[in-house]
C-alpha cells in the first residue's frame, strides 16, 4: 500500500455542528433534541405475528409502517437527494454531527435482472479539514471499489483513489461501509431490530405525533429495551416518520443510562434532511469524471 493510500483517511464523515445547538439546527421541539443501511435485497418477513402485549401494539403497528415504507421505496422512489446528518460512536468515542451532501440512485430489478444499481455520491460540506472531500459508489462497477477524493488542504496532495468499501481507510472512523447507506437500508434495518425486540417481553413502544424534524412533520415511534442483553442492541431507540412522504427520516439509538433518572450515551443518529426523492438523477451524478467534481480535475 502507498503513502497517499495510508493517509487517505475515513470516508463517510461530514459536517461539524459549526456552535449551532442541536435544537436550533435541527428547528424541532426541545424534547427531541436529545434524541441504517444495506441494499434492499432482503425479503420483508411474511409471518403473522403472535399476539402482543398492549406495550409492543405500537411497536407492531410501527413494523406495519416500515414495511409499508420499504414497499414504497422499492416501488416508487427511484432517486433522491438529502443532507445527510449522523453521528456515531466508534469504540468509546461519540464522534461529533458530520453533515453531508447525498445522492442515491436505489437498486431496481426487472424479471429477475439489474436495471439500476444501488448508486451513491457523497460531498462533504464542513468542517475545513474534510470541505470539499467526495466519495462514489456505485453496485457492480469499478470492482466494487468506492472511488474518493480527499478535501481541504490534503486534497492538494493526496490523488483520487479506488479502494475496497469495507477495507481499513474506508471504514475507519464509521460503524458501517458506504454501501449501507441511504434511506430504503435505513428502513431494512429498522425492521430487522423491531423484529428482534418484538421477541423481549420487557420491551415498551410508544408513538408520539406533532414532532418536527427541522421543517417537516413527523410521527416518532420510540423504543424501550430496559433489560441489557447480549443481543440488544440498544436501551432507546426513536424513529421519525415524515407525515407527507411516509419515510423514516431520523434515526437514533441510546446505549444504557449508567443511573436510573439518566439518558444513555448516542450509540448511532442518522437524519435526511431536505429529502427530495425522484429528483430525476442520471449516470452523469455517479460518474467521477462529471465536470462538476473534482475527483480528477
Amino acid at each position: 500500500m502507498n503513502t497517499p493510500r495510508r493517509q487517505f483517511l475515513g470516508l463517510a464523515g461530514g459536517l461539524l455542528a459549526g456552535g449551532l445547538s442541536q435544537s436550533t439546527l435541527f428547528g424541532q421541539d426541545p424534547q427531541w433534541t436529545k434524541p441504517v443501511h444495506r441494499v434492499a435485497n432482503v425479503a420483508l418477513s411474511t409471518q403473522k405475528a403472535a399476539p402482543v402485549s398492549s406495550a409492543k401494539a405500537d411497536l407492531v403497528r410501527g413494523l406495519e409502517m416500515a414495511r409499508q415504507s420499504l414497499t414504497r421505496s422499492k416501488t416508487e422512489v427511484n432517486d433522491y437527494t438529502a443532507i445527510l446528518v449522523k453521528r456515531e460512536r466508534i469504540g468509546d468515542t461519540v464522534g461529533e454531527h458530520e453533515y453531508m451532501s447525498i445522492k442515491v440512485r436505489n437498486r431496481k430489478e426487472a424479471n429477475g435482472r439489474l436495471v439500476q444499481p444501488f448508486s451513491v455520491y457523497l460531498s462533504f460540506l464542513k468542517p475545513s479539514s474534510v470541505k470539499g472531500r467526495e466519495v462514489i459508489y456505485v453496485e457492480n462497477q469499478n470492482n466494487g471499489n468506492i472511488v474518493a477524493h480527499e478535501g481541504g488542504f490534503k486534497g492538494r496532495f493526496l490523488p483520487t483513489v479506488s479502494i475496497p468499501p469495507t477495507g481499513m481507510l474506508a471504514m475507519r472512523g464509521q460503524r458501517y461501509p458506504m454501501t449501507e447507506i441511504g434511506v430504503e437500508n435505513m428502513i431494512l434495518k429498522l425492521i430487522e431490530r423491531g423484529e428482534k425486540a418484538l421477541q423481549f417481553e420487557d420491551v415498551h413502544a410508544e408513538f408520539r405525533k406533532g414532532a418536527r424534524l427541522k421543517d417537516r412533520s413527523c410521527t416518532v415511534l420510540q423504543l424501550t429495551q430496559p433489560t441489557r442483553r447480549p443481543d440488544a442492541e440498544f436501551h432507546t431507540a426513536q424513529v421519525f416518520m415524515d407525515d407527507e412522504l411516509d419515510m423514516p427520516i431520523r434515526y437514533i439509538a441510546y446505549d444504557w443510562p449508567n443511573n436510573a433518572d439518566g439518558r444513555g450515551e448516542v450509540i448511532e443518529e442518522y437524519n435526511y434532511l431536505n429529502l427530495k426523492v425522484n429528483v430525476g438523477l442520471t449516470d452523469a451524478d455517479f460518474d467521477p469524471y462529471n465536470k462538476d467534481y473534482n475527483f480528477h480535475s
